[in-house]
């Protein structure tokens, strides 16, 4: 049924406006296609010294063809490369590199800004008053009474679990029963201070991005589906979430940006970044580990956070990791994402010690990126896509509509160690008709990316891969 009605809305996509609330925007604002590098609108970082703009732009664009050069290079036709040069005594060609200023502004590409910064500290749910324990019905009924008067949040259900659907917003999915299992949610929450000053979503409505609105449906697609372990990107309200789900018996990790966006934005939060929660009572940490991703040697503004955990029950230890990778289209951002992506996956081996790993992000590639082979090739590690193994990736996993027109990727995913683990079930996606024609985020759903979920299981000796 999904699949079928997917199908029936894929015309959606052949539209150049979406709807008459899209064309009336376009008509009332000087609309222009974006470049795919808008150095016109981007100043320099306070203290940085690079050349001209318009240097960068040259430099960008001849970056740009190279690496799309780069990357159709075969496979194949790279292994005989690289074997010639070792022969000659080469070495290794570690592939295209841009040139250092190049390099220098594309780690920092988004959060560039001649403004200096506004250290704002996380105090914007001071307001937030709730017990330090509290059944999950109470918490759920407490998010709908502060909703009272707006739609309820898009109801949805695992593949496996067709005995159980979710007819209102209080009712949610039982735990594991099994204690050997875990299940894991990965989500991109969207930065509030992003949301509502950069991102530009022009059929969103103000209440929807209202703050202290949408917190309750943050909150309640997050419990309403009993996860064990939490993975989350965009975060820059970490001491509401620490509550609400303090209220639920997590224990939560943050880890932001260095030079996060949202602190150039003057209302912000705090700087925006990367969290993971566990239920306290399942897991004890063992260690947490954090990374500021590198690119060709250089530091990059993305972030990887990392939990090695036990489970109280089995004894058995997993590494829990979550990051989000560089935005931005085209073939040297793809190469930049393949850089973080190796260093990602360094990170983790020298942590993960051998134990089940589990790695969830906002990756911001599609499946066929190299990022995304570099990660699911890696004969360490060993990590297969939950989704991809379950049902095979999903049509969408983000879905909005921006001043540019309408954005439908798959860029989210839950890799796990699939030599140690098993799916048994994963949360299928809304269609579009649930999203609705404003897609997201809306009165009906609080982010620009839908979560997802998965059920995992510890793989038997006999049927390891």
């Amino acid at each position: 049924m999904f699949w079928g009605t997917y199908s029936q809305s894929t015309n959606f996509f052949k539209r150049k406006s979406t709807d008459l609330r899209q064309d009336e925007y376009r008509k009332s604002h000087i609309f222009k296609e974006p470049d795919t590098l808008p150095i016109s609108s981007c100043g320099l970082r306070e203290g940085v010294s690079m050349p001209s703009l318009l240097s960068i732009r040259d430099s960008y664009q001849v970056a740009e063809s190279l690496a799309r050069a780069d990357l159709m290079t075969s496979p194949a036709a790279r292994r005989r490369l690289q074997a010639r040069r070792i022969e000659l005594g080469l070495g290794e060609h570690p592939g295209f590199v841009p040139p250092k200023h190049l390099l220098l502004y594309l780690v920092r590409m988004g959060s560039f800004s001649s403004s200096p910064k506004i250290l704002n500290e996380d105090s914007q749910d001071d307001d937030i008053d709730l017990p330090s324990r509290m059944p999950k019905e109470e918490l759920l009924a407490y998010c709908s009474k502060e909703l009272d008067g707006t739609p309820q949040i898009i109801p949805r259900r695992f593949r496996e679990n067709f005995s159980y659907f979710q007819p209102k917003s209080t009712d949610f999915y039982p735990p594991l029963s099994d204690k050997s299992g875990v299940r894991v949610l990965q989500w991109n929450l969207l930065s509030q201070s992003l949301g509502v000053n950069n991102d530009h979503f022009v059929c969103c409505t103000e209440d929807a991005l209202d703050w202290k609105r949408r917190r309750n449906l943050l909150t309640q697609e997050i419990v309403r589906y009993s996860p064990d372990i939490i993975c989350l990107q965009e975060v820059d309200h970490f001491k509401y979430l620490q509550k609400a789900l303090g209220s639920q018996g997590y224990v939560g990790h943050f880890f932001p940006k260095p030079d996060s966006p949202c602190m150039y934005i003057a209302d912000n939060n705090g700087p925006d970044g990367c969290a993971i929660f566990f239920l306290a009572d399942k897991f004890e940490l063992i260690q947490t580990e954090t990374r500021i991703l590198e690119v060709w040697k250089v530091q990059s503004n993305q972030v990887a956070l990392l939990a090695n955990l036990r489970n109280r029950f089995t004894g058995k230890e997993l590494c829990v990791a979550t990051t989000h990778l560089k935005a931005r289209k085209g073939a040297l951002l793809a190469a930049l994402r393949n850089e973080q992506g190796k260093d990602l996956l360094d990170f983790i081996s020298r942590h993960s010690e051998g134990r089940a790993v589990i790695l969830c992000g906002d990756f911001n590639a599609e499946p066929s990126e190299p990022v995304y082979s570099t990660l699911t090739t890696d004969m360490g590690l060993r990590l297969g896509s939950a989704y991809a193994t379950a049902t095979g990736e999903p049509p969408y996993t983000t879905w909005k509509i921006r001043q540019e027109g309408e954005i439908c990727h798959t860029i989210d995913y839950i890799f796990y160690s699939k030599n140690k683990m098993r799916v048994t079930d994963v949360l299928e996606f809304p269609t579009g008709n649930e999203v609705g024609k404003d897609r997201c985020p809306s009165l009906r759903y609080p982010s620009d990316h839908f979560s997802l979920v998965s059920d995992l299981y510890p793989q038997s000796i006999t049927s390891a891969l």
